[in-house]
């Protein structure tokens, strides 16, 4: 039976395998999909399908692709499993009305997902995911989904093979410094968690001159009984790997390849904060790209604002979801845009998040400056101050959350910990901006009954102050 209520999120529809996340629904995805091109005049261009590591991930390509051909619309699908970076620059290679990639991304094993990628490359927008809902729920009363067999499809020329990797590669290396990397010879241990970037990240770090030692390089469903989030307790391996080997950096992947977590030399794991600043940095100063902002979800770290009034570069503050980083890279001509979450991206690449060329640039950074990652930190931290940041996931029950979100309305505090409130924002969920530079946000969760807490401080003293203020005063 199809399901009713299926919505698009900040990066998808995501959903358990078996119990909503079923070859009927995903058939009826695929047809609010394919009515969408249709309805868009782009029906002849084709789509690109992507898959990742997940149970049954490639059967959900098929199944979608059926249903594309059923529809007349050609369909590029590689032959093993894609990360989501790569899917999307397909989309440019191959001149496509957009992607479709099978995937849950960093959640945990048992669920698994769709992402429409638009025309141009990047997470689609609301008003096109709101379309194709609206198809759905017309597909849904009608049951009427379009479906053609691989062979017949093979046959007419609809069901097409490709290898989207070289073409990846090559863009790839148009957006980093080549002989900087190969001069380095770094050690790097690579961990894509089992997940869709297995083999792709060695692959490009190899042929860059480094010395690659791959853990968790294999298709894995269950993701060694782990969520493939490369978050710091999801990379003790890793963390291990490193110091064994005498490593200069540990470089992991998320599920579908498009978040990045990073490990020092010496064992340290750096946030995504961290690493977006860093390479900002590197960006502005060591290579000298021009551009005229950056851009930041309003969850991510100020750290970029500094390194941005440095070098007079206006900063964009987004609602979460990297479709609205995606715009700034395109329309904004941002140098970086990044999310607390991992997610990254430069001017000149296609707008979507990609772990593998933050992987790369953090390689780039450490090999521009001789420097391991703590060191690099240390130096940029005496010429800008120092930062903490936290983010602080708090459970409620459903009556809890909706109480909670009333106090907020009103929620409107002369001090936080001590300092001044000089800014309240609500750009997505509420944010408030103290005197000396530190900041509460207060965002609650689109899909599960909490609230997060982001905060960032001059001190951890400051920050636990901030957290312990906002959850007295809010009953949280």
């Amino acid at each position: 039976m199809l399901m009713i209520n299926i919505k698009f999120g900040t990066d998808g529809w995501r959903s358990i395998i078996a119990e909503d996340f079923t070859f009927e629904n995903v058939r009826a995805v695929a047809q609010a999909v394919a009515d969408h091109i249709i309805a868009k005049g782009s029906k002849d261009r084709g789509v690109v399908i992507g898959y990742d590591n997940r149970f049954l991930s490639e059967h959900f390509a098929w199944a979608v692709a059926e249903v594309m051909t059923g529809n007349s619309i050609s369909v590029y699908i590689p032959q093993r499993s894609v990360p989501t970076p790569i899917t999307a620059l397909a989309i440019k290679e191959m001149g496509t009305a957009g992607a479709i990639m099978i995937t849950a991304s960093h959640n945990p094993p048992e669920y698994n997902g769709i992402k429409y990628i638009a025309d141009f490359a990047g997470p689609a927008l609301p008003e096109e995911t709101n379309a194709i809902e609206n198809n759905l729920q017309r597909i849904i009363k009608t049951g009427e989904i379009k479906r053609m067999k691989r062979h017949n499809a093979e046959a007419l020329g609809l069901w097409n093979e490709f290898d989207p990797f070289p073409a990846y590669k090559k863009h790839l290396k148009g957006l980093i410094n080549v002989s900087v990397i190969n001069k380095a010879g770094l050690k790097i241990v690579v961990d894509p968690l089992h997940g869709a970037g297995t083999g792709y990240l060695e692959a490009i770090l190899e042929e860059l001159g480094c010395d690659v030692v791959s853990i968790h390089n294999f298709r894995d469903p269950l993701f060694g009984g782990k969520i493939p989030d490369p978050v710091e307790k999801n990379l003790a391996e890793l963390r291990e790997q490193v110091l064994n080997t005498g490593a200069d950096l540990g470089l992991a992947l998320d599920g579908d390849g498009d978040r990045f977590g990073v490990i020092d030399k010496t064992g340290r794991y750096f946030t995504p904060n961290e690493v977006l600043f860093l390479l900002l940095n590197h960006l502005v100063k060591n290579r000298e790209e021009l551009g005229r902002t950056v851009a930041r979800t309003v969850a991510t770290t100020h750290m970029l604002d500094k390194v941005a009034e440095r070098y007079g570069l206006e900063v964009r503050e987004t609602p979460v979801g990297f479709k609205y980083i995606g715009q700034c890279i395109l329309w904004d001509d941002s140098i970086l845009g990044g999310e607390e979450s991992g997610g990254m991206c430069i001017k000149g690449h296609v707008p979507e998040k990609d772990g593998i060329l933050g992987s790369v640039l953090v390689a780039e950074a450490v090999a521009a400056s001789s420097r391991t990652l703590g060191e690099l930190q240390d130096k940029l931290f005496e010429e800008y101050g120092r930062m903490v940041s936290s983010r602080l996931d708090v459970p409620v029950s459903e009556d809890e959350k909706e109480i909670i979100l009333e106090k907020l309305k009103n929620y409107n505090p002369n001090t936080i910990a001590g300092q001044k409130v000089v800014k309240k924002l609500e750009i997505d969920g509420s944010k408030f901006v103290n005197n000396d530079g530190s900041w509460v946000l207060i965002r609650p969760s689109g899909t599960e009954p909490m609230f997060r807490v982001y905060a960032e401080a001059n001190n951890e003293e400051q920050l636990k102050n901030i957290q312990q203020q906002i959850r007295e005063e809010l009953n949280m």
